[in-house]
């Protein structure tokens, strides 16, 4: 049922190797825009087609590197990016990690799937939805799926095995704005992003 979907909106905690990152994303096949917490602070991306823009404070811009202060420079760096877009080039290193918080199908698919045999589990409900659990595996610990039992039987939580997050899903093929930012709230930097 998800991979037929047009549009869907995740918001919840992912733990990984990389840390802990809070997504609240509006996703659909050609574009996204939402946010992303990481340990740095909080940024925004748009992705319209391939195109991805970034936005964040200029204290997200202008953290040194590891436990080195900023610079000079890394402090004038972040004052012109500060709430502004930065077009981010395909090319820069970080592009393929940032888009994978924007596209809709492989995001669903890293995320909501369980590992192991799936049983099925107790009906209760998530935000006032009737749902049924599917688990990974006798005890859940290839993650728990709460599908809704109103309506379309999407999945409307997911808890991942190995205390690596939980997420929920709303606004099932609910259509939503999509505009890259524009002149004035861009800004270019070029080929790649400074290094943060």
């Amino acid at each position: 049922m998800a991979d037929g979907a047009k549009a869907v909106r995740l918001a919840g905690t992912l733990v990984s190797k990389g840390g802990t990152f809070k997504l609240n994303m509006r996703l659909k096949r050609d574009g996204a825009s939402g946010s992303v917490t990481t340990r740095n602070g909080t940024f925004e991306l748009t992705r319209v087609g391939d195109t991805l823009y970034l936005k964040a404070d200029a204290g997200f811009w202008s953290h040194g590197k590891g436990d080195d202060k900023p610079t000079e420079t890394d402090v004038e760096a972040a004052e012109k990016l500060d709430g502004k877009y930065v077009k981010v080039p395909q090319d820069d290193p970080s592009y393929r990690q940032l888009r994978g918080f924007t596209d809709m199908k492989p995001l669903l698919d890293g995320l909501i799937g369980l590992h192991g045999e799936k049983v099925k589990g107790d009906r209760t409900r998530v935000g006032g939805v009737r749902t049924i659990k599917v688990k990974g595996g006798a005890d859940g610990g290839g993650g728990v799926l709460d599908v809704s039992l109103d309506g379309s039987p999407y999945p409307v939580q997911f808890a991942r095995g190995g205390g690596g997050g939980v997420v929920t899903l709303s606004d099932w093929n609910k259509d939503f704005p999509l505009a890259a930012p524009t002149k004035d709230e861009t800004v270019d930097y070029g080929k790649q992003l400074p290094r943060t």
